[in-house]
């Protein structure tokens, strides 16, 4: 009797050590764990830094062709955007509409801007064919200002760790955009280190870089020398000075390869970058209401991007060139715009003593007034009066 008891007891022994050993290895790991949670963080964001080279470079080959076979790896349109702005997806369906088949496109943007662009079924459609990726930068990274975005297109790791394997890069913004009436191909810069839109149609660099295609290969040559100094000239400028003296690049100037079309007019460009949605633009060349007509005749989309208003929302003393006529006082302008105004909030109808007044408004703007007297025993209707100059008077009417 006496051994089943010593197994019975060395049993229970086990069990409490297997116990005790247990809580000791969970107050360890539970010790330890605070040590290791930083180190944890750095290498998920070194995954994340390998998710957009993953993209970029999966599947490559010598040619960079990716398994699709109409994709190419080397040739991206780049959109960098924090602002969740309502035009973003339909700014990048019309881009790949209008790029060749094998450009890709990757949007860079904030937690707010990625998810108003990724809930979207037509981008989860082209992020699905690898034709499009949306990308939040891990920190220290940083998108929020222009002068953030200069430190990041100006900065070798950015091009090294998102962007491998590209030569072309077509930089865009959410105020620039391509014209599917133009001629030309955006291929047709692709022997250039730098095209943009013209500053002036003299000479001097013409690579603003609202919309602009650069090669990277140039990009990286100017990076491996010079470091741009932070809280300077903008990363455009500060590439094209040294760009239009770098032996071998050939960078646009004047109207020569220009790509776009800002404050210097160019017959049917490929694309136009109307700065801050056109608050930046040159009144001497854009005030012309036949330059405007003409412009959104080549290239309608444009109103996609431009901060514009509708022709019946124009002031009545509206010159059509920026200005305003001086022709009306201030009270009767004010008069008009308060009649307008109601006018186009709802059409009013009055009925004063059987006779009702309507108000109408013509193409110009103005108010025609038609009056019609209802009889109270014969129910027989007048035909319109004249409208008075400027003021609808209303003058009681005996009943018949």
């Amino acid at each position: 009797m006496a051994v089943p008891k010593a197994a019975s007891f060395l049993a229970k022994t086990k069990a409490r050590l297997l116990l005790v050993l247990t809580l000791a290895l969970t107050w360890w790991l539970a010790c330890l764990a605070p040590q290791y949670r930083q180190q944890l963080t750095w290498r998920l964001q070194q995954a994340r830094l390998q998710m957009p080279k993953a993209w970029l470079n999966r599947h490559s080959s010598a040619s960079a062709q990716d398994c699709h076979g109409h994709l190419n790896a080397s040739k991206v349109a780049l959109l960098i955007e924090p602002r969740p702005l309502p035009h973003l997806v339909p700014l990048l369906m019309h881009m790949i509409a209008v790029a060749p088949p094998d450009w890709r496109f990757l949007f860079i943007g904030s937690q707010w801007s990625t998810y108003s662009v990724e809930r979207a079924p037509a981008v989860r459609h082209h992020a699905d064919d690898a034709k499009l990726a949306v990308l939040q930068l891990p920190e220290p990274w940083s998108i929020e200002s222009p002068e953030a975005v200069s430190r990041l297109l100006t900065d070798l790791r950015f091009y090294a760790e998102f962007l491998p394997d590209v030569e072309w890069l077509l930089k865009f913004g959410h105020d620039s955009i391509l014209c599917a009436n133009s001629p030309y191909s955006l291929d047709d810069w692709l022997e250039w280190s730098w095209a943009g839109a013209p500053r002036n149609q003299h000479g001097g660099f013409s690579g603003t870089g609202g919309l602009s295609l650069r090669r990277i290969s140039a990009i990286r040559r100017v990076l491996g020398f010079q470091e741009r100094h932070n809280d300077s000239e903008p990363e455009d400028e500060w590439f094209g000075k040294r760009l239009l003296v770098m032996p071998g690049e050939k960078v646009a100037t004047g109207l020569e390869g220009a790509l776009a079309v800002e404050n210097v007019l160019v017959d049917k460009p490929m694309g136009y970058f109307i700065r801050d949605g056109g608050a930046h633009l040159d009144p001497n060349v854009w005030n012309s209401p036949e330059v405007r007509r003409g412009v959104f005749e080549y290239c309608p989309e444009l109103a996609l991007i431009a901060d514009m208003k509708l022709e019946r929302e124009r002031c009545p003393d509206d010159d059509r060139h920026g200005g305003r006529t001086e022709e009306m006082g201030t009270g009767q302008l004010a008069r008009v715009a308060v009649d307008i105004d109601s006018g186009m909030q709802q059409q009013q109808t009055a009925e004063t003593d059987g006779r009702v007044t309507k108000v109408v408004f013509d193409v110009d703007g103005g108010m025609q007034q038609q009056q019609a007297v209802e009889a109270d025993q014969q129910g027989s209707i007048l035909p319109p009066q004249p409208p008075p100059p400027l003021q609808i008077q209303a003058q009681s009417q005996p009943r018949v």
